[in-house]
């Protein structure tokens, strides 16, 4: 049968398929639905895309209020996807600014809500981010991570943190609030010793796209200290689109790329760490 003309065009835009692993693994953090926006690839076609490759299981992240109730409301519909919510760091300062105090204590009501509900197993993404928002957006930022912090634990979910150019606030708030049981670094930006902090308090190290780029030493010399068990795989996508595919949209079938980037800085078979990061999205994610 002839190929659509969508279908052709995604293939000009979306880099081929890697090799399928032979252990299935999970996109332990993805936005779903910026990939709609960006490549118009459906939630059907990028879940398909996946479990072809050996991507099974995707943890879909809402960052502000509409993307969060599109993540309960896809994670219900979807047995491969598995949903997280919260406000973004960035959201929170922005909400306040914008529409006020009321605006930001009424969507952490509503991300309070959808947290509790069966499908959604994360408060996330949350955390610090001091590269986008300057030192007037600090204290909103903090206070709503602690809120998160707080809530993840009354709820007993897990924690999903967004730690940009923060590391030393979050490391601090996490300490003072006292951390969930399952606490997962998104995108992990730290060094070795920040690897080696981590894992020492046992929270989840998970790695992108990123760690594939030339210029990431820094964060490979991380990957190499923290524990197989502390490890998850994700994309971000569509953003962080593993080398040699920078500058094309990134997606959850992509995830076979960066996993054995992973594994030769682990020094670790493909199937080793597969298994590994399987094992560890179960713990970190249920």
């Amino acid at each position: 049968m002839p190929k659509s003309a969508k279908a052709r065009s995604l293939e000009t835009v979306l880099p081929p398929p890697p090799e399928p692993l032979a252990v299935p693994v999970a996109d332990s953090h993805t936005h779903l639905d910026m990939q709609q926006d960006r490549s118009g690839t459906s939630v059907e076609e990028a879940l398909e895309r996946a479990a072809a490759v050996g991507v099974t299981r995707v943890v879909q992240i809402g960052c502000d209020v509409p993307r969060a109730r599109w993540a309960a409301k896809i994670a219900a519909e979807h047995e491969a996807v598995t949903a997280a919510v919260a406000l973004h760091p960035n959201e929170a300062p922005r909400l306040a600014a914008e529409e006020g105090p009321a605006a930001l204590d009424a969507a952490l009501a509503e991300i309070a809500e959808l947290a509790a509900l069966p499908q959604v197993a994360a408060l996330g993404e949350t955390g610090l981010d001091y590269f986008r928002t300057g030192p007037e957006g600090v204290a909103v930022q903090q206070r709503s991570f602690r809120e998160h912090i707080r809530l993840a634990k009354e709820l007993d979910k897990t924690l999903v943190i967004h730690d940009r150019e923060a590391h030393a606030d979050v490391l601090r708030i996490l300490e003072e609030e006292g951390a969930p049981r399952r606490t997962v670094f998104h995108c992990f930006s730290g060094d070795a010793a920040m690897a080696e902090t981590c894992a020492a308090a046992g929270y989840f190290m998970s790695f992108a796209g990123n760690v594939t780029f030339a210029s990431a030493q820094p964060l490979r010399d991380a990957l190499a200290v923290a524990p197989p068990e502390l490890l998850l795989v994700e994309t971000d996508a569509p953003f962080l689109t593993p080398a040699p595919f920078r500058g094309r949209p990134n997606a959850p079938y992509l995830i076979p790329v960066t996993v054995r980037a992973m594994a030769v800085v682990k020094g670790l078979s493909e199937d080793e760490l597969a298994r590994h990061l399987a094992a560890n999205t179960d713990r970190a994610f249920g």
